[in-house]
C-alpha cells in the first residue's frame, strides 16, 4: 500500500471512446485497425473535436516488430489519424501496454503539461501462424528462469490454476463457467471476435454433424461440449482451449481531456478519478501463485486516489487472457475474499445481471485480446456502460456511478487499475 493516497493534480475526464471489430483481418495493419478506432472514438464525442486540438498520443503496443516486421509504430498511427507534428509515443509493458498509456496519458493531463490527449491500443497478430505468435508473446515471460525450461503463456497459466485448485477446492468445470459467462456477454457484443455463446457454438457443431452424416455428438449442456476433449482439447492441464483468450488483430482509443473543459465535448463525461500501477516477480519467485501482488498494489492505490472501497464498484473488466486469470483478479480486486472468486461466478454474481458484472464485453476470452489494445478496449466497454450505451448486453436495472478496469502484463509483473466516475 502506498504510504499516503495520492490524489491527481487535477481533474481528467473521458470523453470518447471507440474501437474497431476484434477478430483476424488478413486485408488489414495495425494501423488501419487504429483509424478504424479513432474514427468510431471520435464520433462518440457528442460535441465534436477538431483532431488539431489534440496536443499528444501515447499508443499501447506491446510488439509490431515481431508480429509485422514495424517498430516505431507511435509517430505512423499520429500520421494516419492526422496529428504529425504533434508528440506521440509507443508503450510497451506486454498485455498492460494499453492500461500502461492510459495511465501516462492521465498523468500527462493531472499534471498540467496537456489538456486534450488521445490514448490509443493496436496489436495486429494474426499474420502469424500460431506457433509464432505463442513464441512471439513468450518474449514477456522470464527468458532466463522460464523460457529456458520451456514455459509458455498457457503453462504459467496452468500453474496458477493448478495451485488455485489446491489452495481453494476449485474443479476445471469453475473454469469451464467463467467461459460460459463470458461468451454469454460476448455474444451481445457486435465487435468481439467470439460473439458467440458456447451453446451457440455447441448447436453449431452439432448442426454440422448431422449435415455430413457424421455421428451426432451427445452434448446437451454447455459443460458437455466443454468435457469433450475433441471439441475442447486440452492445451496446459487444466486449460482447454475454452479457457485461453484468442489470437486477435483490434485497436481500440479514447479520448481524455482536463476536467474544466470536458463539458465542451461530452454532454455526461466520465472522470477518472482512480489509477495505480503496480509490479510483481516473475511466477517462479513468487510464494503463493493464487494472487499477484502488482494488482493488489494497483488496485489499492486507485481506491485509495478514488476514496471508494471494493464494494463500492458497480461493475468491471478485468483480465481474463485466461480463465483462471478473472478468478485471480476478482479476489484481487477486493470483490471476493482468497478462494471466493469461483463461488461467486458459479452461483452468478459475476453475470451481466448479477451483483458484481464482471467483463460486461465479453472480456478478453470472447471479445478478444489483441494485447496491446486490450486495455483501452475496456474502458471502451465502461465508457458504453456507464452511459447507457451498451445495447443488448446493458447491464440491467442500474445506474452505473463507478466502474473499473484492470489490465495485466504477463503473469502480473506489470498491472494498471483505473476508477471512473459518472456524477
Amino acid at each position: 500500500m502506498s504510504p499516503r493516497a495520492r490524489k491527481l493534480g487535477r481533474g481528467v475526464a473521458l470523453v470518447g471512446a471507440g474501437m474497431s471489430k476484434f477478430g483476424a483481418f488478413p486485408d488489414k495493419t495495425s494501423r488501419d485497425l487504429f483509424a478504424e478506432a479513432f474514427t468510431a472514438m471520435s464520433k462518440s464525442v457528442d460535441k465534436g473535436f477538431d483532431t488539431n486540438d489534440i496536443e499528444a498520443l501515447y499508443v499501447g503496443n506491446f510488439s509490431s516488430d515481431l508480429f509485422e516486421g514495424q517498430g516505431h509504430v507511435a509517430p505512423i498511427m499520429a500520421d494516419w489519424v492526422g496529428l504529425v507534428p504533434k508528440p506521440a509515443t509507443r508503450v510497451e509493458d506486454a498485455c498492460a501496454s494499453g492500461g500502461v498509456a492510459i495511465r501516462e496519458g492521465i498523468i500527462a493531463v493531472a499534471s498540467g503539461l496537456y489538456d486534450i490527449v488521445l490514448v490509443g491500443g493496436t496489436e495486429k497478430m494474426t499474420n502469424l501462424p500460431t506457433e509464432e505468435v505463442t513464441d512471439t508473446l513468450a518474449a514477456a515471460r522470464d527468458a532466463i528462469y522460464e523460457g529456458a525450461p520451456g514455459f509458455s503463456f498457457p503453462g504459467l497459466y496452468a500453474a496458477m490454476a493448478t495451485a488455485y485448485m489446491d489452495k481453494h477446492g476449485a474443479s476445471t468445470e469453475h473454469f469451464m463457467k467463467v467461459g460460459i459467462k463470458n461468451h454469454n456477454n460476448g455474444a451481445l457484443n457486435p465487435k468481439a471476435q467470439f460473439n458467440k455463446s458456447i451453446r451457440d457454438l455447441m448447436d453449431s457443431r452439432i448442426e454440422k454433424a448431422k449435415q455430413k452424416g457424421d455421428p451426432v455428438p451427445d452434448w446437451h449442456e454447455e459443460l458437455d461440449f466443454l468435457k469433450d476433449p475433441k471439441a475442447n482439447p486440452i492445451v496446459a492441464w487444466p486449460m482447454r482451449l475454452f479457457d485461453c483468450s484468442p489470437i486477435t488483430d483490434g485497436a481500440a482509443c479514447i479520448l481524455l481531456v482536463a476536467e474544466e473543459i470536458a463539458k465542451d465535448f461530452a454532454n455526461d463525461p466520465i472522470y477518472v478519478v482512480g489509477s495505480g500501477q503496480g509490479s510483481d516477480h516473475a511466477l517462479h519467485e513468487r510464494e503463493d501463485l493464487t494472487t499477484i501482488s502488482a494488482a493488489r498494489f494497483a488496485g489499492q492505490q486507485a481506491y485509495d486516489m478514488a476514496s471508494v472501497k471494493p464494494e463500492d464498484i458497480q461493475i468491471a473488466e478485468v483480465h481474463d487472457c485466461f480463465t483462471i486469470a478473472e478468478l485471480v483478479a476478482i479476489e484481487d480486486l477486493g470483490f471476493f475474499k482468497p478462494g471466493e472468486g469461483y463461488k461467486a461466478t458459479e452461483q452468478g454474481l459475476t453475470a451481466r445481471n448479477g451483483s458484481k458484472p464482471i467483463n460486461t464485453s465479453g472480456g478478453l476470452k470472447s471479445k478478444g485480446h489483441p494485447v496491446g489494445a486490450s486495455g483501452v478496449g475496456q474502458v471502451v466497454e465502461i465508457w458504453h456502460q456507464m452511459r447507457g450505451e451498451a445495447g443488448e448486453r446493458q447491464v440491467p436495472e442500474r445506474d452505473i456511478r463507478l466502474a473499473l478496469t484492470h489490465n495485466v502484463g504477463a503473469t502480473g509483473g506489470t498491472c494498471t487499475v483505473h476508477i471512473f466516475h459518472r456524477r
